[in-house]
C-alpha cells in the first residue's frame, strides 16, 4: 500500500497520481492503463484519465493500492 499526501492541494488527476507514485513510468502509460479499464477508484473501474482524486479515495492498479490523504 502506498500512502500519498496531497499536502496543500485539493486533488490530483488520476494519470498524474499513477506517475508520481511510480506505478507507471509516464503519464502516457498511465492514460493507456486507465483507458483499458485496468484502474479502479474506490473499487470501481475508472475510465476518465483526468478524474480528480481527492483525500480519502483509494486507487488500485494490479495488486498495488494508493490511499490518498
Amino acid at each position: 500500500m502506498i500512502n500519498f499526501d496531497l499536502e496543500d492541494h485539493d486533488y490530483i488527476e488520476l494519470h498524474s497520481l499513477l506517475k508520481v507514485t511510480g506505478l507507471t513510468e509516464s503519464g502516457g502509460i498511465a492514460k493507456l492503463l486507465v483507458a483499458d479499464g485496468l484502474v479502479r477508484v474506490d473499487g470501481e473501474v475508472e475510465l476518465r484519465k483526468r478524474c480528480k482524486i481527492r483525500p480519502g479515495q483509494t486507487v488500485e492498479l494490479n495488486d498495488q493500492q494508493i490511499v490518498v490523504r
